[in-house]
């Protein structure tokens, strides 16, 4: 069959563009180093990053294979290859068949084994498009396993002869195929189908053998109904079984899924088994759309791949905290990389991911936004332990405990169990005089770990009698997506019971940034001379800018000492869980550790100027609305008090009524009320209310007090009791109802009996002072200026 598929290519041409991203963590079983003077483990030598892979993509190009399928394939390649997190990672891409005739091979390797680093990818980027050009005249359509399980671990292998123990870089092929063993018309097989589908047969099992022997694990993956599966699992059973063998669902084996639409998700979800990593899967849309996935905590470097067919999509990153990420460089702690911008396939690639969802946004011209994108991340944990050994400098025979606690590249603490389900934790003693001793560590709150579910793995060991010198302890992580870095913790032993003995102890605290933890030494010298120890610091978070004080103490001889000190914290500290040691060592021992303890410390945002003072903000506002609500009612009840309405004023001549007119709503403001008395000629007078007053007028005005006082016109104000008369000119007022004025002792004459005017009277000859509000008594002036200067 004569594949034509230029674009399925093209698919695949994206697929080692960004092969892996960066270097990370300590490389596992790099050299030993000497101890630092603390006593602490120094990190070992090599490359910080992901402990890298070399790999094959070795994909079926039968003739069973329909150009549809061979685009699946290719483009599932392509997500495998991207989402690689090591740039120091190699990748090798074969395509196979058979050879049926001369001039035919069964394999066609379109990319040699290549380092996947900036340049390397762009080389695999060109290579790979040659298996847009499947040529009838160099392969033929049968399947070959055989011949390519033979090239890929040859190419991987280097001479093909390595021991499977001897692998120091894990070795894995990822075989995709639709269909079965066919090499029935391949002539190298015998000469006729029956002996040759035999010889394939017996052929496939040694080189899975040799696979096996050399440490390359097969990791086959079918689609469709042709699937010979019991072949599948012959090959996945027959390669080699260490790598991560150990982490449950990391031994290899085959897959098989119905249809070539699935096998993307499906080869990816292999790629991280087999890789010691983990995948994150994302959601799914049409561009424009947003599409989001989540990275946890612990990765510290992952990938997200974007699987988006079509080259004209176009795709920008946001971080879980909004921002739009560069595309290549360094940002807020983290460094970046995108590849296969022009492809149907793009990742981006990320050292010390911020953990959280990350949204990728995608848009597409019009004509290009008929098919889904789906994004995934791949990611890793590689996790730092620190290690605190109790005592710190054992003697031989003597039982130690161990505790480890684990922390990210970036120093962060990792203190939910929830993250390292699953996770198996055991370490290595080793030194002079004895063999290597492993032994677990458990966080199951059993002894001699004090507490389950904390995050600190502990566990005893006793040290071998023959121990002298020097002793390198390691630790290994082992559990899905997360591995250690292996770094080493130097001590010694000790030849006997030490003089000096401490016991040290730092306070669990949440602090602000530059704040201080306080700790305590506890110090015994049995020595007939002073000693002179030393704080020190070790596998602090970037950044953190710890200092003890004080740095060095004196121990005096031959006592018990007890000293206090503190941690201060730098100003520039990340929040969070603070990752850290202090250890104590004798300076006077060649820097011997006496005792380490680890820092338990959270660090928070200090607090803002509301959450400083908003209880005092809360308090005073809430006296001023008590205040605001009590001044409030005082002046509504004022106001009500000194209120006219309803009150009736009556005139009366010689005892006689002769008209009354009664205050209404409206018409009594700032508590006073004006009127005249017209008397009509051949008329009885009557009483009648002047809106806003005048100097004409007569006004009756009632104090906050509820006392009323009666101006006549033009002369001087005088109380008025209700129902007793008043003086107004030749007549008298009476004033009824309405509020009455609360009876009390008064000093004022006026307040014990009436006083009457007559007309004319300009109120100077009565016992009421004249002259300003003020001065008529201790209410007159409550009101003064609320009647537009009438009083």
């Amino acid at each position: 069959m004569q594949w034509n598929d230029k674009g399925s290519a093209l698919l695949l041409a994206g697929v080692l563009l960004a092969l892996s991203p960066f270097a990370a963590t300590t490389a596992s079983g790099a050299p030993r180093t000497p101890a630092s003077p603390a006593g602490q483990a120094a990190p070992a030598e090599g490359p910080e990053g992901p402990d890298p892979i070399d790999f094959a993509v070795v994909v079926d190009q039968s003739a069973s294979l329909a150009d549809k399928d061979l685009a699946r394939e290719t483009e599932a390649a392509a997500l495998l290859s991207q989402g690689e997190i090591s740039e120091r990672s190699r990748a090798t891409v074969i395509g196979f068949g058979s050879s049926e005739k001369p001039g035919q091979s069964p394999v066609r390797e379109v990319c040699p084994l290549t380092v996947a680093d900036a340049a390397g990818r762009e080389r695999l980027s060109d290579c790979v498009q040659d298996l847009g050009r499947r040529d009838p005249a160099r392969t033929g359509p049968g399947t070959d396993f055989p011949a390519a399980i033979r090239q890929a671990v040859t190419r991987l292998t280097g001479t093909g002869t390595g021991k499977a123990g001897e692998a120091a870089t894990p070795k894995v092929v990822f075989l995709l195929t639709d269909g079965k063993l066919d090499v029935a018309d391949s002539p190298e097989y015998g000469t006729d189908p029956e002996s040759r589908q035999s010889n394939g047969e017996r052929r496939l099992t040694e080189e899975l053998a040799r696979a096996r022997a050399a440490g390359v694990q097969i990791w086959p993956l079918g689609f469709g109904g042709e699937i010979d599966r019991a072949a599948l699992t012959a090959m996945a059973r027959g390669g080699y079984l260490g790598g991560c063998s150990e982490i449950p669902g990391s031994v290899p084996r085959m897959r098989v899924v119905d249809t070539s639409a699935e096998i993307d998700k499906a080869l990816q979800e292999t790629f991280a088994a087999a890789r010691c990593a983990r995948i994150s899967h994302g959601t799914v849309g049409k561009p424009p759309a947003d599409l989001t996935v989540v990275i946890p905590p612990i990765a510290t470097d992952g990938s997200l791949t974007v699987a988006k067919h079509d080259p004209k999509v176009r795709v920008t990153y946001f971080d879980p905290a909004g921002r739009k990420v560069p595309v290549r460089g360094e940002f807020d702690g983290s460094a970046f990389e995108v590849s296969g911008q022009n492809g149907p396939v793009e990742a981006l690639r990320v050292k010390n991911p911020l953990p959280g969802r990350w949204r990728v946004h995608i848009e597409a011209p019009e004509g290009h936004r008929d098919r889904e994108v789906a994004v995934r991340a791949i990611w890793q944990g590689r996790l730092r332990s620190t290690v605190v050994l109790d005592p710190a400098s054992p003697r031989a025979g003597e039982q130690v405990k161990v505790e480890v606690r684990m922390q990210t590249r970036r120093g962060v603490v990792v203190t939910d169990p929830r993250q390292l389900a699953g996770l198996a934790v055991a370490a290595d003693l080793s030194g002079d005089g004895f063999r290597p001793v492993s032994f677990r560590l458990a966080d199951d709150g059993k002894a001699p770990d004090a507490k389950a579910g904390d995050v600190r793995f502990t566990g005893t060991l006793t040290v071998p009698a023959g121990a002298t010198g020097d002793l390198e302890l390691v630790t290994r992580m082992e559990a899905p997506g997360i591995t250690s870095d292996r770094r080493p913790l130097h001590a010694r032993t000790a030849a006997e019971a030490p003089l000096v003995t401490a016991a040290l102890t730092v306070d669990a605290a949440t602090v602000h940034p530059g704040g201080t933890v306080h700790g305590t030494l506890d110090v015994t010298n049995n020595d007939s001379a002073p000693r002179t120890l030393r704080f020190a610091l070790g596998d602090q978070t970037p950044g953190a800018e710890l200092a003890v004080t004080p740095a060095t103490v004196t121990a005096p001889p031959n006592r018990s000492t007890r000293v206090p000190f503190t941690v201060t914290l730098g100003g520039g500290t990340a929040l969070g869980e603070l990752g850290g040691r202090v250890t104590v060592v004798d300076t006077g021992d060649g820097d011997r550790v006496l005792r380490g303890a680890f820092l338990d410390i959270t660090v928070v945002a200090p607090p803002t100027w509301w959450e400083r003072w908003w209880k005092v903000v809360a308090g005073a506002a809430a006296a001023l609305l008590v205040l605001g609500a009590f001044v409030g009612i005082r002046i509504a009840a004022r106001r009500r008090r000194r209120d006219l309405v309803g009150v009736t004023l009556e005139l009366r001549q010689d005892g006689r009524p002769l008209d009354s007119l009664t205050v209404r709503r409206g018409q009594s403001p700032g508590g006073a009320f004006a009127f005249a008395v017209d008397e009509p000629y051949g008329a009885p007078p009557t009483l009648r209310r002047i809106p806003g007053g005048s100097s004409t007028a007569h006004v009756l005005r009632r104090t906050g007090a509820g006392e009323l006082f009666l101006r006549p016109r033009g002369g001087g104000q005088v109380p008025v009791r209700p129902g007793e008369p008043a003086g107004l000119g030749d007549h008298e007022l009476v004033v009824r109802g309405g509020r009455t004025a609360p009876r009390r002792a008064r000093s004022t004459p006026w307040s014990r009996r009436p006083v009457r005017t007559t007309a004319g009277d300009t109120g100077r000859d009565s016992p009421t002072p004249s002259g300003p509000l003020s001065s008529t008594g201790p209410d007159a002036s409550a009101g003064a200026g609320d009647y537009d200067g009438n009083f």
